[in-house]
Parts: C-alpha cells; structure tokens; sequence
C-alpha cells in the first residue's frame, strides 16, 4: 500500500519540513527508551500547533492511516513505538512546546502537550508557586506522555498522580475535531467526566494537545532523611505513624531494600551506603513545610524519638543541606540505572493496597526465590501511595541474557498472580502500552474490559489512534 497522497497532503498541510520519512531522520521516534521495542513508520509528523494536528488526524481518517502520538518517547512499555508494519504514521507533539498561560491567583498553568515536564516545574517555581510531578525522565518527558500513561512519580502521596493535577484538556478527537475543554475549574458537574477518559488513556482515545495543571503553594522549607528499619512491616508501622505526626506535611515515602543500595554503590563508588551497619530496608521521606526549616526539624526530630521508642526506626540521618538532600534523592534516582549496569533484569512496575505490601514482599520473594533459585530482588518504590517496581535480576554469575530467557515468563506469572491475589494492578504508573496488553486483559474481568472496549469503538471506530496498545 503506498502512502504518497497522505504523506503529499501532510506536506501540504504542516510543510515539507516537518514530514520526516527519511531513515536518519526518523530512527529516533522508532524505538522505545528501553530499545525494547522497533518499529516502522511511514512517515513522522510534526505539526506546531493544534490545529496543524486536528488537520493531521482529518486527513488520516481520510487515507485510513493510523497514528502512533509520542512525545518525549520515554515511556516504559512500548506504547508510543509503531508496529513492524511501516502503515502507521507517527505524530510527535514535540514542536507544541507553547506556554499558554499562568494564573497565579487560580492555581493554574495552561501548556501545550510537547511542553518538558522540568519547564513546568521552571515557570511555576518563577511564578512562587509549585507543579508537584516530579519523576526520573522529568528533563525530557513531556506533559502529553505524563497525561496519557497518567504517570505518578515521588510526590503521588501529598498531590495525586497527574490525574489529580489536571483540571482540563484540549483533545483532537479520532474524527480530527478539537475539543477545547480547557477550564480551570475545581467543580464542573455538567455531565460525563470527558477529561478522565482522555488521561491513561495512551493516545487510543484522542490526541491530547493541551491542558490547564494544578499549582500549589511554594513550601517555605523541606526536610529530607534516610530511616532504617528492618523490614516492609516495620516500614508501614513507621509510614502510619509518619502520617498521624506530620499529616500533610508528609510528601514524600520512599522504600528501597537493602539490595538496592548495594547496587548503586557497587556501579556508581560516589554514593555510599548511608549507614555504617546493613540494613533491611531503608525509606526516604521528604517532609514540605508551609511554615519554616525549623517548624519542620522540630516536627521530624519529634517524629524520630517517637519511631525509636516505639523499635520502628534503626537508625536515621537527616539532610543538612540542599546538596546533602539531593544527594538522598540520587540515591533513589540511581537504581534503576544500577540494574542496568548489572545487567538485563525483570522489571514489574506494580500496585497493591498499602496495608498488603509487607506480605506481598513476602510471599511473592519466597516464591521467585522457589522457581528461580538465587535470583536477587530489587524492591523499591513509592512506599506512601502502594506502588512498588518489583524487578528481578539474574543470580551473580549468571548470564542475564539465559535467565531471561528461561525465567521472565514464570516469574511475570508470579508476580501477577499474587497481585492479583492481593487485589492489586499490574501497572501502577507505567502504562500497558504494548508490554502488558494480554496480561491485562487476562487479569481483568470481562465486564471492565467489554466496557472498554465499547468506548473505544464509540470514539474511534475505525481504530486509528495508536492501535494495539492498551487493548487487543
């Protein structure tokens, strides 16, 4: 099939310019961040404005083209690549990198889909206020790729995931109409919520070209410190009694085990274990006061005495500085890029309630470690909101490449089961992209994925927007 008049009317319609079918040129939009995923195109589109992209999607309903969004191309599973087939057209929204507007006094900034999550967070802090997302891939992911996989980051806890930051969204439909639902309004009861259909949604449901973003007050001081403790259990216990002492105040809960920590020291020698003594677990929290550094330290130093009284807490150090406070975070920061110097590893990015984590650990550990003897577990994540990326790495020694072969898919099935088990999902902040497309329909029920899929036929019955993700 040749796709020389769609590619001519796209020519027409952005310039010649912003039409890449060039090898050289396109390569970059074809493989995902893990380079898990390569696909083919026949064409990448570019447009400047939502209006260029309305007129995108026009003319590919016209020429049945189906259209592959991206953004900052950073996502974790597969849901912004192509297929193989070199049918589908990519349309990046990079160049839709405007700052639209910023009302200080409504708490709220309006910026289009290509804009830099760490822009945001710039022209928010120039304004004294805060845009609370915040996560690893922040200097090149972009607020459309945050809005369609819903991402959730460090500071889910005290603001929500980017659900709860987004009060509304400009959307080129399936049928390349715009829908300007851009109101900054916190109470807007006038029928079916059309702005939470659109996030999470990886693209299959529409374009998303803009959005208006909650902003919060700028805090006057924060805290950061590493606890020790001896297992998720006595995580919790600490992480109830962190909430009870500090209330809102408390943004961020971080759980790393043991390992993790080993991990990043063994590949990156400036960060140091930050105990003198091994322990189990160690958790990073952030406490964000609206009143001041000390309101804050006297705050965390009655919450320490409390949690070493009461056996939660082994032993804990506290930030002296700003640089001694970013230096906790590269810590968190820098696992995943110690698992990748280690080696290639299993990578399940999972949520379960709060109160199950600690017998998650549990039993899904004893399990793998049954099935896969000697397989190295690197647990850690957003302790506060129940998320967990649960990664498996091959035992010391042992080709990465073999174990993978032989050990990822019983293991995937471990873990998901007792997700499941424990009422849990399977992606918590990730996506299903392409990566986890028949495990989720596996683990859903039939009534949730029919509903689905029935939205989906109604908004995009010709199946043009980012076809295979999300749903078969």
């Amino acid at each position: 099939m040749t796709h020389d008049a769609f590619l001519a009317a796209c020519r027409d319609a952005i310039g010649t310019a912003h039409v890449l079918t060039d090898s050289h040129d396109t390569a970059p939009y074809l493989t995902d961040w893990r380079r898990r995923y390569t696909g083919a195109a026949c064409a990448v589109l570019c447009p400047a404005t939502s209006a260029e992209a309305a007129a995108l999607v026009r003319l590919a309903v016209e020429h049945r083209v189906a259209l592959v969004p991206q953004g900052g191309n950073t996502g974790l599973a597969g849901g912004a690549t192509p297929d193989a087939s070199g049918a589908q057209a990519v349309i990046s929204l990079r160049r839709l990198n405007r700052m639209r507007d910023i009302d200080p006094h409504n708490n709220t900034i309006t910026v289009e889909a290509g804009v830099i999550l760490a822009d945001v967070q710039k022209h928010a802090e120039a304004a004294g206020r805060l845009f609370p997302l915040s996560l690893a891939a922040e200097g090149s992911c972009t607020i459309g790729g945050n809005l369609s996989t819903n991402a959730g980051g460090t500071g889910v806890l005290r603001y929500g995931n980017t659900r709860e930051l987004c009060l509304g969204l400009e959307v080129v439909t399936p049928q390349g109409e715009l829908w300007d639902g851009l109101r900054g309004l916190r109470k807007d009861n006038t029928g079916y919520d059309l702005r939470d259909l659109f996030i999470g949604a990886e693209g299959t449901l529409g374009l998303i070209t803009a959005a208006v973003l909650k902003l919060h007050p700028q805090p006057a001081a924060r805290v950061t410190a590493l606890a020790a403790l001896a297992s998720p259990h006595a995580a919790l216990d600490f992480l109830a009694l962190t909430q009870r002492v500090a209330g809102p105040l408390l943004t961020g809960f971080e759980l790393m085990s043991d390992f993790c920590l080993r991990l990043v020291g063994r590949h990156f020698e400036q960060m140091r274990y930050p105990f003198a003594e091994p322990h189990a677990q160690v958790v990073l929290l952030e406490l964000s006061d609206s009143e001041s550094e000390q309101h804050a330290r006297t705050l965390f130093e009655g919450l320490m005495e409390t949690a070493l009284e009461q056996d939660l807490v082994q032993d804990a150090v506290v930030a002296e500085n700003l640089a001694q406070s970013r230096a906790f975070w590269n810590l968190r920061e820098h696992i995943p890029l110690a698992q990748a110097e280690e080696g290639l590893n299993i990578k399940h990015d999972i949520a379960v309630p709060i109160s199950r984590i600690g017998h998650f650990i549990e039993t899904t550990d004893a399990a793998i470690a049954q099935a896969a003897p000697g397989a190295r577990m690197v647990t850690f994540g957003h302790l506060g909101d129940g998320n967990l990326h649960y990664n498996v790495q091959a035992p010391e020694g042992v080709d990465a490449k073999s174990f993978l072969r032989e050990y990822q898919s019983p293991i995937n099935r471990i873990v998901y089961d007792s997700v499941h088990a424990h009422r849990g999902s399977i992606s918590a902040e990730h996506g299903i992209g392409q990566l986890k497309i028949d495990e989720a329909a596996h683990y859903k029920q039939d009534v949730e994925v029919k509903m689905m899929r029935a939205i989906k036929q109604a908004l995009d019955p010709l199946n043009l927007m980012n076809p295979g993700k999300v749903l078969r």
